[in-house]
């Protein structure tokens, strides 16, 4: 399956567009390497916008690898969800799933060479030793007392290191590379570490391995990826990557290329975060809808479409920004605009009793499945004599400009009548126990004569309404930045307390054909889509809010590009 690419340019297909002019490169080949330690997130639909984008619009290839280097943190479970998304995001990865574990014998071969070279060694020290060995950004470092050891002691200590001999953390195998580098990622990185751990791909094989920052590059190298594109915390890491290229037999050299990370306000994309919120039960596991990632993004009721629509609207940039949240939201707001079918549902019912309207009436009404697409078809919306509507759409002592229902107040059901506030009924406590009205049988699709009527409230009838449970869901946390507090205490001091509320609903009963995951505009309410997981079960209707109906960034994107406003 392919999905549209963006031909707009930017300074990667730029650039590949001139070094295929000029014959630098002939054939592109991408790649999306993600660990398997936890769900994809909203970052990484932008990663995977780009590169799989960019082998389209060049007529390349785009290869899905996992680079599982760490078995303590990696689980299956992870490796079925990110393949999951990426296809439910549109995308097909070139050949079979590719893993870095499928190397582990060449790059193991390769660590020996690096050693027989004289440029790698075994150490001895620990972590922390090493930590203050490696020196700071404005001081060198200094050699490992153990940095010149013979090849053949290196060699031998590698190998029994490999059988298991030593526990965890008792050595490493560091390349052999300048410990006075300005660049602390060239202070004799780690390439090799002990770890006793079954790995979900290779088992109880290995007893160590590989660092991220050896097997990333060589795993380039050998499936002949042209573009290693990459975000911008790993250009620190570009001069290791090809220091390791040019040392190694490798059979390609591919190029890191580094753009901006997607980082959006109010959201969370630390994976150790999101775990933190997942292991505590502040949500309700990686696929919660108030979390970012694309499970909870698609859970929700995120479109593939509106999710690449938002890559494309945030571009591709050399340097780091936040992109505001908003935009997320106008981007499934036009989606849904166009391709969402319209349903009513009153989530805060309030009695309505038609006055001149028999006991047994029943109106089909017939309405638009969607006001611009006549493929969409049509709904009938029953009138019976008794109605729903929402709570906030009347108002006993009304504001000046308040053009809803009101005592001796008219108003106009939305697809139906003119109906008229006659009495309002209350109960023993002073609670609005029922309206009573009356209808104009005149204005079904015609205004009323000598008269005004300006506002249009949405309806359910009560015989034929079916129950729904609606959540509504917000912003997770009350500050912009989330991700910058370290200390875990202040990190959740920040999450909001009103991120979901529940509440149980009147929809019309087009509403029980509703599948899971199938979007609606609920009219006047916002779009909301059927719960993926819950919806149906024991034949309990659940729809989520994805969005309210306003668009404040995109009015404010209008101001903003009028001669003479400002922002």
């Amino acid at each position: 399956m392919s999905v549209e690419s963006s031909n707009a340019p930017n300074f990667l297909s730029n650039q590949i567009r001139e070094e295929i002019s000029s014959g630098q490169t002939q054939h592109i080949v991408t790649r999306f390497p993600p660990e398997p330690n936890g769900f994809l997130h909203i970052g990484h639909a932008k990663s995977i916008w780009v590169n799989f984008s960019l082998a389209e619009q060049f007529g390349g290839r785009c290869h899905l690898r996992f680079d599982d280097t760490n078995p303590a943190k990696e689980e299956d479970q992870f490796v079925q969800s990110i393949q999951q998304d990426i296809q439910w995001l549109g995308y097909r990865w070139s050949g079979e799933v590719r893993y870095a574990s499928q190397y582990f014998d060449q790059l193991y071969e390769w660590a020996i060479y690096l050693v027989k070279q004289g440029l790698a060694y075994v150490d001895d020290l620990s972590a922390e030793q090493m930590r203050e060995y490696r020196g700071t950004l404005t001081e060198p470092g200094r050699a490992s007392p153990f940095r010149d050891r013979s090849v053949e002691e290196n060699l031998d200590l590698l190998e029994r290191m490999a059988t298991g001999e030593f526990g965890e953390g008792e050595k490493v195998l560091r390349a052999k590379i300048d410990m006075a580098s300005p660049n602390i990622n060239l202070r004799d990185p780690v390439l090799y570490r002990i770890r006793h751990a079954h790995h979900h791909q290779t088992g109880d094989k290995w007893k160590i391995y590989p660092s991220y920052d050896f097997a990333h590059g060589q795993s380039d190298a050998i499936e002949g990826i042209t573009h290693s594109i990459c975000t911008l915390e790993f250009e620190d890491h570009r001069p290791l990557y090809n220091w390791m290229l040019e040392q190694l037999p490798v059979p390609a050299k591919p190029r890191q290329i580094e753009f901006a990370r997607m980082n959006v306000n109010y959201t969370v994309t630390s994976k150790r975060k999101l775990r933190l919120l997942v292991e505590k039960g502040i949500v309700n596991g990686w696929d919660d809808p108030r979390m970012p990632t694309i499970s909870g993004l698609r859970r929700r009721g995120y479109t593939p479409a509106s999710l690449r629509r938002f890559c494309e609207m945030t571009g591709v940039a050399r340097s780091a920004n936040v992109v505001d949240i908003a935009m997320l939201y106008s981007a499934i707001r036009s989606d849904l605009e166009e391709n969402a079918p319209r349903a009513m549902c009153v989530l805060k019912p309030l009695k309505v009793v038609l006055t001149n309207v028999g006991e047994d009436h029943e109106e089909r009404i017939e309405a638009a499945g969607h006001p611009a697409r006549e493929d969409m078809g049509t709904r009938v919306l029953p009138l019976t004599r008794e109605l729903y509507i929402d709570a906030d759409d009347f108002m006993e002592e009304p504001p000046k400009k308040f053009f809803r229902l009101a005592p001796g107040k008219e108003v106009r059901l939305r697809n139906a009548y003119v109906i008229k506030c006659d009495e309002v009924v209350k109960n023993d406590d002073g609670s609005i126990k029922e309206l009573r009205c009356s209808v104009d049988f005149d204005t079904l699709g015609a205004n009323p004569e000598g008269r005004k009527v300006k506002g249009v409230i949405h309806w359910v009838s009560a015989k034929h309404g079916v129950p729904v449970e609606v959540r509504n869901y917000d912003n997770l946390f009350t500050v912009e930045a989330p991700d910058k507090f370290k200390d875990e205490q202040e990190f959740l001091a920040n999450l909001n307390p009103d991120s979901l509320s529940v509440v149980e609903g009147i929809g019309e009963p087009s509403l029980k054909e509703a599948s899971a995951e199938q979007h609606f505009q609920f009219e006047r309410v916002g779009y909301f889509c059927a719960d993926r997981v819950d919806h149906g079960q024991g034949g309990k209707l659940v729809f989520n809010r994805t969005v309210s109906l306003k668009d404040g960034w995109a009015k404010a994107q209008k101001k903003a590009a009028q001669p003479g406003q400002q922002g």
